[in-house]
């Protein structure tokens, strides 16, 4: 087999991990922050005989795991040795707290919750003995600080084995997180899994010879997803614990990664490191940058294209339900990498629906719905599915948008995220593409707050851009009346901050923001 074979057709995590193997044993797949590193065959390798070690433990095939760890080489290793048990894996993004993670550990059941003891000055285990308080049946808490246990693989039993699509057994279970309801648990197969990466994959034409990075929480559905295309593809990727650019550039530029990204909190934290000496690349390696999870200003995409180099941003759109949708390709022209995600990726079935329940024509907004092999398989509380979904099977992602003429989707924001002025529908996104264009701003999130005269009034929070000073409202309102922003979408409020509350991925929470400035 060569070894840059571009593997498919595999039925679990762990058939992608063996096969790869075989093909690229000499090949390096993970590099830690440490420097720590591992081939693809070393990979393998170790995690059988931690597969062994948590047989030890008395984890096997359908047991219930939770595990809430930093993006670490051992991570990855304890998640596939999951996989090559066949248990059932819940994955805590660390940015949960005792609420989310007791109400996951009560609802999945888990027999062992893996933990550091103490990570960015957050107490795991005690966090975890409060989230448990009161609860008749715990897990055992095992914190994981040295190393993982191991065991001698040769007891281990047989892999799971592939079955159909419509037959695959659920395998893990991610949890989002309520403002005011209790969390979602959303049901991923192996099969689910492997469509999103293979469809992420696909879009990015990525090749052995890339370098990549997990500078995300692995914890995040987009950790299996991007390690599925490492596998697939055979390139390895540099893993970061806590994402700060100053801190990363020296460990990407060291070993020459061509693709980098996460959010458009990345894209901006890149791009202000770029400023601070404007004529040496922060990444001279850099093939594309690429990411999802927050919309982006069409700006920033010329701006890391003209900045930094390489493609500039090549972006996706996907969620925990459906860790792929759309993504931009390297080869689209700059207007739809600047203006879209990209298209629908391979094997995803997108239609828009018309708030009146049409199918939306090209170019006309709507809900964007999705069915494909990529999609979850329903809530762990059964009664929110019926919701979730149409009569003919597409999933509803509350999102807003439109398929153009040439096949790109384009978002346009959160179907509760419109601003209901005066009876009048504002959509916050075409309001902070603009004020991103402002040269004295550097992130922007537009909000809805109550108003006793207008329902709602539209208010602006923004980042300054390093260096400025001196945003009023009189100035935010004399930009948006120069471009030419009618009357009822200019901003009657404004917020200057220097941090945001976000998300495991870097998205700004607007929910946070909303509570903030309405009291």
């Amino acid at each position: 087999m060569p070894a840059n074979e571009v593997l498919t057709g595999a039925r679990t995590m762990w058939e992608l991990v063996e096969r790869r193997a075989a093909a690229s044993p000499d090949r390096p797949m993970l590099i830690g922050s440490d420097d720590e590193r591992l081939t693809f065959g070393e990979f393998r390798d170790r995690t059988e005989r931690v597969a062994a070690g948590l047989g030890n433990l008395g984890v096997e095939a359908g047991s219930f795991v939770s595990w809430q760890l930093p993006t670490r080489v051992d991570t990855i290793i304890l998640s596939m040795a999951l996989s090559r048990l066949g248990a059932v894996q819940n994955p805590i993004i660390h940015l949960y707290r005792q609420r989310e993670v007791g109400f996951a550990l009560r609802q999945t059941g888990a027999s062992h919750f893996f933990i550091p003891s103490r990570w960015r000055d957050t107490d795991y285990r005690a966090m975890a003995e409060e989230a448990l308080d009161g609860t008749a049946t715990r897990p055992e808490i095992i914190v994981l600080d040295d190393q993982l246990p191991e065991g001698d693989p040769s007891v281990l039993p047989p892999p799971p084995t592939g079955t159909d699509p419509g037959e695959a057994p659920i395998r893990w279970i991610y949890y989002t997180s309520g403002s005011t309801a209790d969390p979602k648990g959303v049901q991923h197969t192996d099969q689910t899994l492997i469509a999103g990466g293979w469809g992420l994959a696909h879009a990015l034409q990525m090749v052995p010879h890339d370098v990549g990075s997990i500078a995300f929480p692995f914890a995040h559905i987009a950790g299996p997803d991007y390690l599925v295309t490492m596998l697939t593809i055979g390139f390895p990727a540099v893993l970061v614990e806590a994402f700060s650019a100053p801190d990363v550039l020296p460990l990407f530029r060291r070993h020459g990664a061509t693709m980098v990204g996460g959010s458009t909190a990345f894209y901006v934290a890149y791009l202000a490191e770029q400023r601070k000496n404007p004529s040496q690349s922060i990444l001279p390696a850099l093939r594309l940058m690429s990411g999802g999870g927050a919309a982006k200003p069409p700006e920033v995409h010329y701006e890391v294209r003209d900045e930094i180099g390489g493609r500039g941003i090549v972006h996706g759109y996907g969620m925990t339900e459906v860790p792929m949708i759309s993504n931009g390709c390297p080869t689209d022209t700059d207007e739809q990498l600047a203006h879209t995600d990209g298209r629908p990726v391979d094997g995803a079935d997108v239609r828009v629906l018309t708030l009146d329940g049409r199918v939306a024509g090209p170019g006309e907004e709507g809900e964007i719905t999705v069915r494909g092999p990529m999609v979850f398989r329903g809530y762990t509380d059964a009664g929110l599915n019926a919701a979730a979904f149409t009569a003919d099977g597409f999933f509803r992602t509350g999102d807003l948008g439109m398929l153009r003429a040439d096949g790109h989707l384009s978002l346009t924001g959160r179907l509760k995220d419109v601003i209901v002025r005066k009876g009048e529908n504002i959509s916050a996104k075409e309001i902070e593409d603009l004020l991103y264009t402002h040269p004295k701003v550097m992130e922007v999130a537009v909000i809805g707050l109550p108003d006793s005269t207008r329902g709602e009034m539209v208010c602006a929070v923004v980042q300054l851009a390093e260096g400025t000073s001196g945003l009023d409202l009189s100035d935010v309102v004399a930009f948006c009346r120069e471009v030419g922003l009618m009357t009822q979408k200019i901003p009657e409020r404004l917020e200057v901050r220097t941090e945001w509350p976000r998300s495991g991925t870097g998205k700004i929470v607007k929910k946070s923001l909303r509570d903030e400035y309405a009291s």
